[in-house]
């Protein structure tokens, strides 16, 4: 059983005059934070807003770069090339670097975003492309990747740190990725179906599948979206819980 885990969250969406999730909130209970970088939502404001707010509470920060995409909230699939897929990433991720900068807050992680993230799981050459964009920023940065895809599979081979990241609020395939939300009960909203799950990760190393099947995962992070209308709840009771049976919710070590 892990003794310590981290606690992230994917926040700093809202843009403009529209607001996703409370982040005000759940920043107060998280480890560790994703924080868009104004592609798939957030802005400039939000960015500064959020890294000012987890400097306050000893958060970790991290890039969630996405597509070029708004509309879809960053969860369509795109076709997009080498060149382009990885100058919008190191883009996205300079755009927060700098308001890191500003705050005098270490950038400690990124993580893809949506169906960047998704694509990644079984497309090489995309999973290639996002890790050798890392690389051209930082060697040293770490990626939050899900277990055994290619983004995980890629950074390891490419020396490029890596984070081993589960989902508490979202439905699992028998081969350990994401049921697609375009399926019913892909996302999971119940605070107390979710925290217990979050408790079988980390204690026995496992989780049921949609279809019922027990598979073994290991993971050193664990996310919830900022954008499921129970996070706030979810959040809380997950806290609880794990510190209830002594495991400590720190923020990603950064080497």
């Amino acid at each position: 059983m892990r003794t310590t885990i981290d606690l992230n969250c994917d926040m700093g969406e809202s843009f403009g005059v529209y607001k996703l999730g409370y982040d005000d909130d759940v920043i107060k209970l998280i480890s560790s934070v994703n924080i868009a970088c104004g592609f798939h939502g957030g802005d400039h404001n939000i960015m500064n807003h959020t890294v000012a707010m987890a400097k306050k509470y000893g958060v970790g920060v991290g890039a969630h770069p996405g597509f070029l995409d708004l509309h879809g909230f960053g969860r369509r699939n795109i076709d997009v090339g080498r060149e382009d897929l990885m100058n919008s990433i190191i883009y996205q991720i300079g755009a927060l670097y700098m308001f890191c900068q500003k705050h005098d807050v270490e950038l400690r992680h990124v993580k893809p975003h949506g169906n960047m993230n998704n694509m990644a799981d079984k497309n090489k050459e995309m999973a290639v492309n996002i890790v050798d964009a890392i690389r051209a920023v930082d060697k040293n940065l770490p990626i939050l990747v899900k277990p055994n895809s290619q983004l995980h599979l890629v950074a390891k081979d490419k020396g490029l740190p890596f984070v081993l990241e589960l989902f508490a609020d979202r439905a699992y395939n028998d081969d350990i990725s994401l049921v697609s939300r375009k399926y019913e009960g892909a996302v999971i909203s119940d605070p107390e179906k979710v925290a217990k799950r979050v408790i079988k990760m980390v204690t026995e190393k496992k989780i049921t599948t949609i279809n019922g099947e027990e598979i073994e995962v290991d993971g050193e992070s664990i996310c919830v979206h900022g954008d499921t209308p129970t996070a706030l709840d979810m959040i809380r009771i997950i806290k609880e819980r794990l510190e209830g049976i002594g495991v400590k919710i720190a923020p990603l070590s950064v080497n």
